[in-house]
């Protein structure tokens, strides 16, 4: 999502391999620890480089914060596109996002909506990507959605883009009670009651944390 520095040479597919290594290693730690608690330091031995690699690609911490962001949102726009374009659609993108919490317990929050709580507030240029990331994602559910509308599966009153804005609030808002109660309950109830309003999909049967 963030363009790269029109005069930054092109990268060999072992630089390429190089720089992802050193990202999604920074996406870890910030996941876990937060912005504020990793250092560069930090980031370097996790992600194996030495320190000139890591200054080579990333001179600063706001670089590789801003290539983590971008990371973060491809991540999770590319899973649910590939869940809602699976044949079962919504019921594979259900079970993606409640087992996505499960794993955690809703340890760390969302992947990108911590960063925004983090960073909205005191990085504007963060914020700006952030909420293009969000912008991705809401676009990635709205596919899916009129896919089901094309089916006839989703209420023909029911605007995809708004249920989009509605789901992606909804998640953000049960990931956040599942964070400070451990458990998948909340996130669940939450999303299973509007999918059930919206479309009529019944709640999973499994146990839940």
């Amino acid at each position: 999502m963030n363009d790269e520095a029109v005069d930054r040479p092109r990268l060999t597919p072992k630089g390429a391999r190089t720089r992802a290594r050193i990202v999604e290693a920074a996406a870890a730690l910030i996941h876990a620890r937060g912005v504020a608690s990793t250092t560069l330091e930090e980031v370097k031995v996790a992600a194996e480089v030495s320190g000139s690699q890591m200054y080579h690609y990333f001179p600063d911490k706001n670089e590789l914060l801003q290539a983590v962001i971008d990371y973060q949102a491809d991540t999770i726009v590319k899973h649910n596109r590939r869940a809602l374009g699976s044949p079962k659609g919504v019921e594979a993108w259900r079970k993606m996002v409640v087992a996505g919490v499960g794993s955690t317990q809703g340890k760390g929050g969302c992947a990108l909506g911590s960063l925004g709580g983090q960073l909205a507030e005191s990085d504007p240029e963060a914020r700006a990507l952030i909420a293009a990331g969000f912008d991705q994602w809401a676009a990635a559910l709205s596919d899916g959605l009129r896919s089901l509308r094309a089916e006839g599966r989703l209420r023909y009153d029911i605007d995809p883009d708004d249920l989009a804005t509605t789901l992606l609030a909804t998640l953000q808002g049960g990931l956040l009670l599942a964070q400070v109660q451990r458990s998948t309950r909340p996130f669940e109830t939450a999303v299973d009651t509007l999918l059930a309003l919206a479309i009529g999909l019944e709640p999973s049967q499994e146990p839940t944390g």
